[in-house]
């Protein structure tokens, strides 16, 4: 990463420099500095329409009862109604800065919007209603960066200016000394990046690149390496302390009988949440550098690992685990993939991400390449849910849906179509 190699050269410049009693030169580099809103302005921008708005973006995507709800990444949530899937159509729009999840349970959306939690009322899915806020319950979310630039912390540590809500890149001179303190002043931007299960018709269904997850009565959170537990029995979600360290830069959740699985860069995490405000750690496997959702069913855990921008190396697979043993994971096989991100399991039946949409027969783990059922190409696929026979996939140029009831003849039925 660029990053990465400017930092081992500036740290090279120091060593050489060390040993000199006066620095006399200096260094031109680019920072990121924060753009701030004023919190009241900030709280006050939501806004609800049930007039469409052109989803320019792909993100993350949650169904509940014959609904898409998609977060695009810090604008807002797009509704559509999907009542029926071969003919979708966007009904509304929460315009919410800073969003990038959700989740759904008994007509309430949660979702988080820069460093706060909002709910909202969908009895009416097409007409959500702003319910409430809670203010500060994630203090270390920030807007992406987009840029191979490092951020100033500095000025990202002063809240008396707001809240931040965008970077500007600024060049800057400084000569050597400045960087001789650095630790303090410089950071490298964090990546920001399951089909949780859903026994009842209450309990919205989430794409496996989520960060929240609902168990029973409560809600998971994970930001960077903390767990965040909400209780949500109540018309205001509470939260139950404070954050919960669980691990390095936690990417995904996945909620599975009472255990949460964590993917982050290095491996999965398993958490025991049978006592569901106090997490107890089971076991962790690790893998490759990069990027990797996880989903769960059967004792059988599905993780991609992917390579590119933030994620790492350059691997790119799946793992099949058993986790009938919480406590001793057991990788099955992997198998190499193109590009793989986001997957759904359904009764046996695996899509994958990869190279566009891959099915897969996956009842036997061991031969399951050898069981592809479909392979759809010419898109870039995001992250998918599986659902009575329906498949919804999100991707970068539109929301792609799938008949599988005939794992024969899979068919398509509609692509409602996003970006510019």
């Amino acid at each position: 990463m660029k990053q990465a190699n400017f930092l081992l050269l500036f740290l090279g410049i120091l060593s050489f420099n060390s040993c000199k009693d006066k620095v006399d030169e200096t260094i031109t580099y680019k920072i990121n500095e924060p753009v701030f809103l004023a919190a009241d302005q900030f709280r006050s921008s939501v806004k609800v329409t049930n007039v469409p708005v052109p989803i320019t973006k792909q993100g993350k995507i949650c169904f509940y009862q014959g609904y898409l709800f998609i977060s695009e990444p810090e604008k807002g949530i797009h509704i559509v109604d999907n009542r029926n899937p071969s003919s979708p159509s966007s009904v509304g729009f929460i315009e919410l800065m800073g969003n990038a999840d959700l989740a759904i349970k008994d007509n309430l959306l949660y979702a988080d919007s820069y460093i706060d939690l909002v709910w909202f009322d969908i009895s009416n899915p097409s007409k959500p209603v702003l319910k409430g806020r809670k203010e500060n319950v994630f203090p270390s979310a920030l807007p992406a960066t987009n840029n191979q630039y490092v951020y100033d912390y500095a000025m990202c540590s002063d809240k008396t200016k707001g809240v931040i809500v965008g970077w500007v890149v600024a060049e800057r001179t400084d000569s050597y000394p400045y960087y001789s303190e650095w630790g303090g002043g410089l950071m490298f931007d964090g990546v920001n990046s399951g089909l949780n299960n859903a026994g009842t018709k209450s309990l919205g269904l989430n794409g496996s690149m989520s960060r929240f997850a609902i168990y029973k009565n409560f809600l998971y959170t994970v930001l960077n390496n903390q767990l965040g537990i909400f209780n949500i029995e109540a018309d205001a979600p509470a939260q139950m302390g404070e954050n919960f360290y669980v691990g390095w830069n936690v990417e995904t959740i996945f909620s599975y009988k009472d255990y949460m699985f964590m993917g982050t860069p290095t491996g999965m995490l398993i958490y025991s949440v049978a006592d569901p405000v106090k997490p107890v750690f089971q076991s962790s496997l690790q893998h490759f550098y990069g990027c990797d959702p996880v989903v769960v069913e059967n004792d059988k855990a599905y993780i991609t690992v992917r390579s590119g921008n933030n994620c790492g190396q350059n691997s790119n697979e799946l793992f099949v685990v058993d986790v009938s043993d919480v406590k001793k994971p057991k990788q099955l096989v992997s198998y190499s993939m193109t590009s793989p991100k986001g997957l759904g399991i359904d009764n046996g039946i695996l899509f994958l991400c990869d190279d566009g949409l891959k099915v897969y027969d996956a009842t036997d783990p061991m031969i399951m390449m050898s069981k592809k059922l479909a392979h759809y190409q010419g898109m870039d696929g995001y992250d998918v849910i599986p659902f009575n026979n329906t498949l919804m996939m999100i991707a970068s140029d539109g929301i792609y849906q799938y008949d599988y009831s005939n794992l024969n003849n899979i068919k398509q039925l509609s692509k409602l179509s996003i970006g510019q």
